[in-house]
């Protein structure tokens, strides 16, 4: 499960945001999962729980905005949803388009600091 190894990386870099930000610890974690990125949001939400264990982010619960993949047709400017398995041909012109505009995130969209007690 690869999802462990990503909540691992996104607790410690949340981690440093917080304290760049001057904040010991967090409550909150977005992240932004694109629909081709590999992650399965449910076991990213459960291995962010075991990885958040005895960290800054212990008390944090994890967001995931699921973002659809979007392709750009160059010919028609036309943008188009890819779906599953990824398709790149335009449903307009129906022809091929290698510019995938959205999809494949796979970052931190923000954090929200625990208040302070």
């Amino acid at each position: 499960m690869h999802e462990l190894s990503i909540a691992t990386a996104i607790v410690e870099r949340a981690g440093e945001l917080a304290r760049a930000d001057g904040t010991d610890a967090v409550s909150k974690v977005t992240v932004r999962v694109g629909e081709l990125a590999g992650v399965v949001p449910d076991a990213l939400d459960f291995a962010f729980e075991v990885a958040r264990d005895g960290t800054s982010l212990a008390g944090a619960r994890l967001v995931v905005e699921q973002i659809p993949a979007q392709a750009w047709c160059g010919a028609c400017a036309e943008e188009f949803a890819v779906g599953l398995p990824p398709f790149f041909w335009c449903p307009r012109c129906e022809k091929p388009s290698s510019d995938l505009r959205s999809g494949r995130e796979l970052e931190i969209a923000g954090i929200e600091p625990a208040p302070a007690q």
